[in-house]
C-alpha cells in the first residue's frame, strides 16, 4: 500500500549553460545556448516521487510571475499537488544558474527569490496528519525547517532532511526530530567538521551524526552510490555504472526514488538500490526535472542492481 510524501521546500527556475571547462576567477569563457528548466531541489524531488508512483504534497513558495506558474505546471503534470505553493506578489520566483563542463560536472548559484518567504503556517496540523513522511532541504529558512520537523516528528511521522546546502551550525535539537539525515560527502563534512578521504571516515562522520540524534544516515557519494549508517551497521550501496552527462538532479532523482520505494513498503536495502537505479538514468541526461525517469524505465534496470557492501 502507497504511502503520502509532503514536500517541503524550494521552487527554482534553472538556467543552465553548458561549457568545454569551468571557467577560473576572473576569466571570461564562451559557452553554448542557455536553456531553462524548471528545478529547485525541493521540486525535483518531489516531481521525482510523483513520477515514479508516489501520492505527493509540495509545500512552498513562488512569485507571482510567469515562472511560478509554470513551475506548478510542470509539477501537477505527474500528479503533485500543489495546493500547499504560496504566491507571494512581491518577490521574483527563485532561480538557480548552472554551468554544466564536459565532463557533467556542474556549478551552481542560486538565489532564493520567492523561497525565503516559505513559512510553516502553510501546512496546518492536519496536513501533517495525513501524510506518511515529510521531506524537507536547506533551500528555505531555518526556522521554517525546524518548526515542520518538530511538528511532524511529534505526529509520528517519517521525517527525511536533506542538509541541501549545508550549514555549519545546525541546532543540535534539530537532529533530535530527524529520522534520517541524507547529505552527500561535502554536506557530511560541513555538518560534522569531519574531514573524509576514505569510506573508514564517512562512516566515523555519519557515527557523529548519530550522536547528535539522528536516527539513520544515508550518504550520497557520487559515482560510488550512496552510503547508509545507524549504530549497528555500515553498508555501501554501489552505483551503476554510467557515462555520465549532467549530475544536476542525481541526488534528487535518488531521494525521490528511495522515498517512493520505502512508502511502498519495500525493504531500506531495496529502497536505495531503487534510488541507485534511478540516479543512474538521470546523470545520463541533461536538466533537472527532465532527467528524472519513470517508473518503467527504473524497473527495466533491475537486472543491474548491485547489492551493498558492509563496510562495518
Amino acid at each position: 500500500m502507497k504511502g503520502t510524501l509532503l514536500v517541503v521546500g524550494s521552487l527554482n527556475m534553472d538556467a543552465s549553460i553548458r561549457v568545454a571547462r569551468m571557467p577560473r576567477v576572473g576569466e571570461t569563457i564562451l559557452g553554448e545556448q542557455i536553456t531553462f528548466s524548471p528545478g529547485g531541489k525541493g521540486a525535483n524531488q518531489a516531481y521525482a516521487a510523483a513520477k515514479l508512483g508516489t501520492a505527493v504534497h509540495m509545500a512552498g513558495a513562488v512569485g507571482e510571475d510567469g515562472f511560478g506558474q509554470t513551475l506548478c505546471d510542470h509539477l501537477q503534470s505527474v500528479g503533485v499537488d500543489c495546493s500547499l505553493v504560496q504566491n507571494v506578489p512581491t518577490v521574483s520566483t527563485g532561480s538557480a544558474f548552472i554551468v554544466v563542463d564536459q565532463d557533467g560536472n556542474n556549478s551552481i548559484i542560486v538565489s532564493q527569490g520567492a523561497n525565503a518567504a516559505c513559512t510553516a503556517d502553510q501546512i496546518s496540523d492536519e496536513v501533517l496528519q495525513s501524510c506518511d513522511a515529510v521531506l524537507l532541504q536547506m533551500e528555505i529558512p531555518l526556522d521554517t525547517i525546524e518548526s515542520v520537523v518538530r511538528r511532524a516528528h511529534d505526529f509520528g511521522k517519517m521525517v527525511v532532511l536533506n542538509p541541501a546546502p549545508a550549514p555549519s551550525d545546525l541546532p543540535r535539537s534539530l537532529y533530535q526530530g530527524i529520522d534520517w539525515l541524507t547529505p552527500n560527502e561535502t554536506e557530511l563534512q560541513t555538518l560534522t567538521g569531519e574531514t573524509c578521504c576514505s569510506m573508514e571516515d564517512l562512516v566515523h562522520a555519519a557515527q557523529k551524526l548519530l550522536d547528535f540524534g539522528v536516527q539513520q544516515v544515508l550518504v550520497t557519494v557520487g559515482d560510488q552510490g550512496a552510503l547508509w549508517v545507524n549504530r549497528d551497521q555500515a553498508l555501501l550501496f554501489p552505483s551503476r555504472k554510467v557515462q555520465a552527462v549532467d549530475t544536476t538532479a542525481a541526488g534528487d532523482t535518488f531521494h525521490g526514488a528511495w522515498l517512493c520505494a520505502l512508502l511502498e513498503g519495500r525493504s531500506i536495502e531495496d529502497a536505495i538500490v531503487f534510488g541507485n537505479l534511478a540516479a543512474s538514468i538521470a546523470v545520463t541526461r541533461p536538466g533537472a526535472q527532465s532527467s528524472i525517469p519513470d517508473r518503467a524505465e527504473v524497473e527495466a534496470l533491475a537486472a543491474d542492481a548491485i547489492r551493498p557492501i558492509r563496510i562495518r
